[in-house]
């Protein structure tokens, strides 16, 4: 963590001209986009995997009429289908998964006191009034809701919430679309298809998903919600391109 440490420090002080005190927050921004650029060439093969998917409906709706009456021999027939057309339906979860690993290091960064036995120096900086290394709850015990640090959560939870919406009305559009292609109802899944049900409870899930992002900005520390935040504006538009 102390490479990291040092990395971000430094990003800060190129930074320090535009933002001021605030150098550090937009550095964690900026480490985000970074993070995001570079796995968004998977996010691309995994649009295109979705997109395969969804066309593949009709020809997994014929199978069914033809194989309707033989559960193993359909699964059979579905999983040729998608090893011909190098369709996984796995395919997009792994930018998500790719991620993961920023998130906690900048969790575990911004959670620890001392660094390499020395002190945090990254525990210093703010967004505005709000300590980085701070939360919620710690903004709620010095100047509540509307002090210094707490409008700053206060505006955090407002982009969220917009962010949340448009991706809402984005995961919907995207689960009727795939249901009106394979004549099913609600999540587009056929339950004999494998692995249909878990898909189907996922997709049933992913619309209110972006919501939870609230309740993750409101209990971790503050550097580690702005990464959640930038990244979930950054997946909204993404897919909104991408998906198109």
């Amino acid at each position: 963590m102390s490479v990291f440490a040092t990395l971000v420090e430094q990003l800060a002080d190129l930074l320090r001209p535009l933002f001021g005190l605030s150098a550090a927050a937009a550095a964690i921004i900026a480490f985000t986009a970074l993070v995001r650029l570079l796995v968004h060439p998977l996010s691309r093969a995994a649009a295109r995997g979705q997109k395969a998917r969804t066309a593949l409906q009709p020809r997994i709706a014929e199978l069914r009429r033809k194989h309707g009456k033989n559960p193993e021999k359909l699964q059979k027939a579905v999983m040729e289908l998608h090893a011909e057309e190098k369709v996984s339906p796995l395919s997009g979860c792994l930018p998500s998964l790719l991620q993961l690993p920023a998130f906690f290091l900048l969790y575990h960064l911004f959670s620890s006191g001392s660094i390499g036995g020395e002190p945090n120096a990254l525990l210093t900086h703010q967004l505005l009034d709000a300590p980085l290394g701070g939360r919620w709850a710690d903004a709620l015990d010095h100047g509540g809701a509307f002090g210094g640090a707490g409008l700053v959560y206060l505006g955090l939870f407002a982009v969220v919430a917009v962010v949340a919406y448009f991706s809402y009305r984005l995961s919907r559009r995207m689960t009727q679309a795939s249901a009106a292609m394979a004549g099913t109802a609600g999540t587009g899944a056929d339950p004999q298809v494998p692995g249909a049900a878990a898909m189907g409870g996922v997709m049933k899930v992913m619309p209110f998903m972006s919501f939870f992002t609230l309740v993750t900005v409101a209990v971790v520390p503050l550097a580690a919600a702005l990464y959640v935040v930038t990244s979930t504006t950054w997946s909204v538009v993404e897919r909104s391109v991408l998906y198109r």
